[in-house]
């Protein structure tokens, strides 16, 4: 994932931040609901057509995005229910970012609206693919980190279409309906792979077993038969 580092950094220097601050009278989940709030706003801009001012607002509801886990690990209030909250609050703030660019792009008419917000729907339902296969096949036990469009870089691109409009946003939306199935399907393999190792090494495992038991049924077949050969 091409922001992995960068977004490894943003993260560093925003709990040196927080923890710079102090005392913020604000939680962790405070900021994640102003981050979702904030998102909303950047839809309902998108589907009126202000779209640069859509990329600012979006910049800042993403700044949210990571202060929130920064504050929270600062001020050693890190809980289950705030990643949950965390976790389930994004997944309304893509749907209405996707919302806001369907509108926008029925709004517009034109030859390519339809192909648009067909676009726009299926990456919408990559995106939430994406997020549910990961949290499904953690729930599993797997481990699911791989694929190259992860939410911070929808989340960049979309700033990108955003700020410039026009083509550009066309490109990103398309863009965005291909690789986040993508990613998707590089996840599922990702699971299929590490659960097609775990039966074989059930499989090994059980042959082994079974190889085991056959040697201690010969070894106490061979003994009863050597016992007999020496009873008078």
């Amino acid at each position: 994932m091409f922001t992995t580092r960068f977004e490894a950094w943003v993260r560093r220097r925003a709990e040196a931040l927080m923890s710079a601050v102090g005392r913020v009278p604000l939680t962790p989940n405070q900021v994640t609901v102003v981050g979702m709030v904030l998102t909303f706003v950047a839809a309902t801009l998108a589907a009126f057509g202000q779209l640069r001012w859509a990329g600012v607002v979006l910049i800042l509801a993403g700044t949210c995005d990571i202060l929130d886990g920064a504050l929270a690990r600062s001020t050693h209030k890190s809980y289950t229910y705030g990643a949950f909250l965390d976790s389930t609050l994004d997944r309304y703030s893509e749907g209405a970012i996707y919302l806001g660019l369907a509108a926008y792009f029925v709004s517009m008419g034109g030859p390519l609206e339809r192909w648009l917000v067909l676009a726009t729907l299926a990456a919408l339902a990559g995106s939430f693919l994406v997020s549910y296969v990961r949290a499904r096949a953690q729930s599993l036990g797997f481990t699911c980190d791989s694929g190259v469009f992860a939410r911070p870089e929808r989340v960049v691109v979309t700033v990108i279409g955003f700020i410039f409009g026009g083509y550009v946003l066309y490109a990103v939306v398309f863009l965005l309906a291909v690789l986040t199935n993508l990613t998707a399907l590089q996840r599922i393999r990702e699971v299929w792979l590490q659960g097609r190792a775990q039966r074989l090494a059930l499989e090994r495992e059980a042959r082994e077993n079974e190889k085991q038991e056959d040697d201690r049924t010969d070894r106490e077949t061979n003994a009863r038969r050597a016992a007999s050969s020496q009873t008078p």
